[in-house]
């Protein structure tokens, strides 16, 4: 089996996650700059197939798009483009950065680690991966 790639969008950072071959666990990967995000991908699936991309997709409470889908889906337009073989799947995002710095608060790491905002970036990809695999096992 091949790989699950998830990316918490952001125009400054985008926290990237990937499960194993299995695609049993999720694991944060990396946190990468908008501008180098294609070369990444394109250097990461050359060494390790994947059979799926998994968007968050940016809501406000009342469940309508924010204001940052717009970038989003330029990215998604952009994934497409590259990657024109590998389906990609949405997943609502709400909440995942205040999970992840609820993680980053459990976690016991010194305060100056807890405000590393990549690393907020690379878990709230890794919960958008995990949530999506719940909602899909068989």
């Amino acid at each position: 089996m091949a790989r699950i790639m998830a990316f918490d969008y952001g125009t400054k950072r985008i926290g990237i996650a990937v499960t194993d071959p299995l695609q049993i666990i999720a694991t944060g990967l990396d946190t990468i700059h908008p501008k180098d995000i294609i070369d990444f991908i394109k250097k990461y699936v050359s060494t390790e197939p994947v059979d799926a991309f998994v968007l968050g997709e940016p809501k406000q409470m009342d469940g309508t798009p924010s204001d940052s889908y717009q970038h989003v889906k330029g990215f998604s337009t952009l994934l497409k483009k590259n990657f024109p073989g590998v389906p990609q799947h949405w997943v609502d995002e709400r909440f995942t950065s205040k999970m992840a710095h609820a993680t980053i608060m459990q976690s016991g790491l010194k305060k100056s680690d807890r405000r590393d905002k990549e690393r907020v970036d690379t878990i709230s990809a890794t919960i958008i991966l995990q949530y999506f695999m719940e909602q899909n096992r068989l």
